[in-house]
Parts: C-alpha cells; structure tokens; sequence
C-alpha cells in the first residue's frame, strides 16, 4: 500500500507477507544504503513513543507510527508476518487500520502446523503517567480492552469503550475508527516537525465547537474507538498474544508501552501458555495502492495524556 507518513508526509510503500511458525510481526526496512534492515516488532525495539510508536535498533530509528498495521494483524488473529516499508513511516492511509485489514483480507491467511502461544497476565501490573493509569490484569475470556478518554475539547469530551477481541470484532467496531486531532494543537505540532501529513482525508479534526470533517464521524464515540486500536497495535508489541484485561484511562501510547514493558520485566506476572493448535501467517503478498492525500490541517495523535 502507498500513502504518506502522517507526521513525516513523506511518500512510502508497504507490503505484508508470510513469515515462518513463531517468527512474529517483523519490519523489514527497505530503501537504506548498504542492505535491508530488520527489527522485531517487540517492547525491546521501540525507541519513542511521544506521538506515535517508534521502533529501531542500536542504530536509531527505522520505523515510525507502527501501531496501525501492527493493531490489524494482531486484531485479525494473524501472528507471523512480515511487513516490508521503503521509508521511515508507516503510510496512514485514512487514518485507520481498515485499509491494512483489507489488505490482509485481500492477501488471506493460513493456518501453521503448530500450536498457538499466549502470554497469560498472572497477576496485576500497573503504571502511572501523570493523571493517565493503565493496568493489565487476569482475565479469563481472552483479551479485553477496556478504554476511557477524557479530553477538555467539549466536542470530544469523556468517552469509555470495551471490547472482547475478536476478528469480527475488530473489523466492526475497531479498525474503521480514525486518528484525530484538535486544531489547536496544529501549530505546536507542526513547529516540532510532527503532523506534516496530516489532512481532512485521514483525521478527525476538532474545534472547540464541533468536528470539521464534511463527511462527519464513523462511530458516534470514534475518538475512543481509535484509542482501543492504538491499544491492540501497542500490546502487540508483547510479542504474542495476550491473555488478560487492559484498562487504559487517558492514556496513550507512552502509558501503553509503560504498562508492557512493566508486565514483561516482572517474570512473576505472566506466563507463555499454548492454545489453539494452529497459529496464523498472511497467506501472500500484498500491496494495496492509495493516492497520496496533502493539505496539512491538524494534528494526528493528539497528546499522550487524553
């Protein structure tokens, strides 16, 4: 698929393809001198996380803004992948997950002969980030995301969502919902080099009074829907699957990778379990074309703390 980087603006190509049993979510970075570089799409990797999530290795950066792939792979059930970028930034597309699960629909996926592997949350583990809180904790039935917002913009306002994930679930609920933004944030953004890609054809865009975007909203609570999106592509970053309940209040991507990188550094938290005996890789390559959209107009990911 071709777009543009939200915050960088510049024009890139992403491909998805099949990976081996147990070889994750991996970036393959193309377009570099010398040879390809790959990093794994883990906790370890990531190196920022201010406006988006930042993954690289001792050599800086080399992929940004990986949460919306990352969210419909791991939403769509798929656990090994390769996910092949020409540049520095994941291309937003419309601002959601919904082109990257069309891209997987269109590509398929295919059972492996090996049984599937979860990371099961034994106990509670917690942090804090000024007034933002998240917590994993043991849940029974899977994973759930239980997501609430609280923004000063009264259009946006509180907001609070859960969800049991599933693959019919994420593709209904979730994987449409857009990032957004405030027009007051534009000018602070764009001065700290972020938001160059921004426009009406990926982001929810929001005055004090009411949203600017012609065509209106996807969800009624769209704000909050794409906050559990960020969620799944952030906790993707676990490495395998989740087994347990995520509650994340005015958090964001910093909190969200707090929370993990506290679970994985307590032994005593969580464990590898197996389940289902299959575990599941995109069956073929696929690109997904999209026209490059301008017109700088707002911020994409708002603030850390929401």
């Amino acid at each position: 698929m071709a777009g543009v980087g939200v915050h960088s603006g510049l024009p890139v190509t992403l491909t998805l393809g099949p990976a081996p049993v147990d070889a994750g979510l991996i970036f393959v970075r193309t377009g570099l001198e010398g040879c390809d570089r790959e990093v794994q799409a883990t906790a370890e990797q990531v190196v920022a996380t201010e406006f988006a999530t930042v993954l690289g290795d001792r050599d800086g950066p080399l992929v940004s803004t990986a949460e919306h792939v990352l969210a419909a792979l791991r939403g769509m059930g798929v656990d090994n992948a390769t996910i092949e970028i020409d540049g520095p930034e994941v291309p937003i597309m419309d601002g959601s997950a919904a082109a990257f699960v069309a891209a997987i629909d269109q590509a398929g996926v295919v059972t492996q002969p090996a049984q599937r592997r979860y990371i099961q949350i034994l106990k509670p583990v917690s942090a804090s980030i000024g007034d933002s809180f998240g917590e994993l904790r043991p849940y029974a039935g899977g994973f759930r995301a239980e997501v609430e917002i609280d923004f000063a913009n009264p259009v946006i306002g509180k907001q609070s969502y859960t969800i049991d994930l599933s693959p019919e679930r994420f593709r209904r609920e979730i994987a449409r919902a857009r990032t957004f933004g405030q027009m007051c944030d534009v000018a602070r953004l764009w001065s700290a080099g972020y938001a160059l890609g921004a426009s009406f054809e990926n982001t929810a865009v929001f005055d004090d009074e009411r949203l600017l975007n012609v065509e209106g909203l996807r969800y009624a609570d769209e704000c909050v829907r794409h906050k559990v999106l960020d969620v799944v592509g952030d906790l993707a970053l676990a490495g395998l699957p989740l087994l347990g309940a995520y509650r994340s209040v005015r958090g964001g991507h910093k909190l969200n990778h707090a929370v993990l990188s506290a679970l994985l550094a307590d032994r005593t938290a969580w464990r590898v379990v197996e389940g289902e005996a299959a575990r599941r890789t995109a069956r073929g390559v696929v690109e997904v074309g999209s026209g490059i959209v301008g017109g700088r107009v707002a911020a994409a990911y708002g603030p850390d703390v929401s």
